[in-house]
């Protein structure tokens, strides 16, 4: 049956459904760069705390550093400065070579205020309590069309030259394109609260467990405290009743202790599924956040690549919208190519986490017992465990016969006109030259910056912070090819 808008149709160049951190970042990369963005939300406007990330790793921190919000994010948390895992493993995060050697512990909902703020500023409109219903791609017409569901049940139209889903794990945007979402659920029957607690526990985040449970309380730092637990013997539907008797036990389980948590302002039951899409990309239609993968809340690295998602894409639409490159489908696709095996990694590695912090059996334990004693003694194999785990280690790959720089992340070099991220903040490449080279032509808006010392090296830097091209000797037509392609 074919609904009748009530409306006539709206038109913007990018249609963002889903308003949680990866949404509004992109959201807010866009319309930064001129593009006029709609963000449609089927939550009320008020940004919730029933909100289950809490860490915002190095590699996040960088990219928001990047867009000017990295300094006020860390002043509403706490930097932790190690993880650790299994009970007795330690990753020492001090050893990054990053202005952010830790992990961020704060509310996602203090992510999103930021984000959000920094979303309406650029001009993103906001269109909360409405829902995508359908969506129709045209070739013909080189747009999308969604239908959506507003506040008072009539329906409307928007069209969009592109339509990014951030919509989350039940994604309805996945659903209209009809894409599948293979994997399978890891653990059942998590239980999350926020409570108070009558004894404060020592370390910043408490995370500990065995076989049989495991539990991790993070502090919202207003007295409220998120905790999660699970238990092997407690098996039971996301819809059965819990209460808070039954996290209690969870936590002295795997913590020893409950510390006197009292006073749940709620409680939930939940369960962590292993899944990624097969394509991140369908025509004009693309996939981030949660809406592309989801895995399991061990090493949080959920948000974080999330958020890193729209950090790659974001660019690639701006620049494909402001006609600033000269093959927009090869740049459209390089998403995909980037980020799902970045996802791919995420999945596997908090896999084998919460395997790990689940092995019940001697021999997984003795397995366990190996790879901590591994990571613990052997340096460059707690230097990989830590590169990934933030964020910082991840590189894309480079083409054949590329400079060894190419496609990996560039750190927050100091040149001559001020920190990379600081002049990242416009959005746009930063070509990086010895002192007196000169600018060259370029078709899309261009920062060129000087090293302070001797170097010779020559960098073009993407505006996600990822080096796309690196010289180290002076070679005008390769770069020329460079910026133009």
């Amino acid at each position: 049956m074919t609904t009748t808008p009530s409306t006539a149709p709206e038109t913007v160049d990018a249609l963002i459904v889903g308003a949680g951190p990866t949404g509004l970042l992109l959201a807010g990369d866009l319309a930064a760069q001129g593009v006029s963005v709609t963000l449609v939300e089927r939550r009320p406007s008020r940004i919730s705390n029933m909100t289950r990330a809490f860490a915002v790793h190095a590699r996040t921190l960088e990219l928001l550093d990047s867009r000017g919000l990295a300094d006020e994010l860390i002043r509403t948390g706490t930097p932790l400065t190690s993880l650790r895992f299994f009970g007795k493993l330690s990753l020492d995060l001090s050893r990054l070579h990053t202005r952010f050697p830790f992990v961020l512990i704060t509310p996602q909902y203090e992510v999103e205020r930021l984000l959000e703020r920094r979303a309406r500023t650029a001009g993103v409109r906001f269109r909360h309590d409405t829902e995508l219903t359908t969506l129709h791609q045209s070739p013909a017409s080189q747009s999308v069309t969604a239908e959506l569901r507003e506040p008072d049940g009539s329906r409307t139209t928007l069209t969009a030259r592109y339509l990014v889903g951030t919509d989350g794990m039940r994604s309805p945007v996945r659903h209209a394109l009809g894409l599948p979402f293979p994997g399978k659920s890891v653990i059942r029957s998590i239980v999350l609260a926020d409570v108070r607690l009558a004894e404060k526990p020592s370390d910043i985040l408490t995370v500990s467990g065995g076989g049989d449970a495991f539990a991790f309380i993070a502090p919202f730092g207003d007295g409220w405290y998120r905790v999660m637990g699970w238990h092997r013997a407690r098996q039971a539907a996301d819809s059965d009743p819990v209460d808070l008797d039954e996290l209690r036990e969870i936590c002295r389980v795997a913590l020893g202790s409950d510390f006197g948590m009292y006073d749940a302002r709620w409680i939930s039951r939940f369960h962590s599924d292993e899944r990624q899409v097969p394509s991140y990309r369908t025509g004009r239609v693309f996939l981030a956040g949660d809406a592309a993968h989801v895995h399991s809340p061990a090493g949080g690295q959920g948000m974080n690549t999330g958020l890193q998602d729209a950090a790659n894409l974001s660019w690639k639409l701006a620049a494909v919208l402001r006609g600033h490159t000269t093959d927009p489908e090869a740049l459209l696709d390089s998403y995909h190519a980037e980020r799902h095996p970045v996802g791919a990694t995420v999945l596997r590695t908090s896999g084998a986490l919460v395997r790990l912090a689940m092995a019940r059996t001697p021999l997984q334990r003795t397995v366990r017992t190996m790879v901590a004693r591994t990571l613990a003694t052997i340096r460059p194999a707690s230097d990989k465990a830590i590169g990934m785990v933030s964020g910082i280690a991840i590189a894309y790959r480079a083409p054949r016969g590329a400079h060894p720089l190419t496609a990996k992340r560039a750190p927050d070099l100091s040149l001559r006109e001020g920190r990379l991220h600081q002049l990242l903040r416009d959005g746009t490449f930063v070509l990086v030259t010895p002192t007196g080279a000169a600018t060259p032509a370029s078709p899309a808006p261009l920062v060129h910056a000087h090293w302070q010392g001797d170097r010779t090296t020559t960098l073009l830097v993407r505006p996600d912070g990822y080096i796309a091209w690196a010289s180290d000797r002076p070679d005008p037509t390769a770069l020329q090819a460079a910026l133009t392609r």
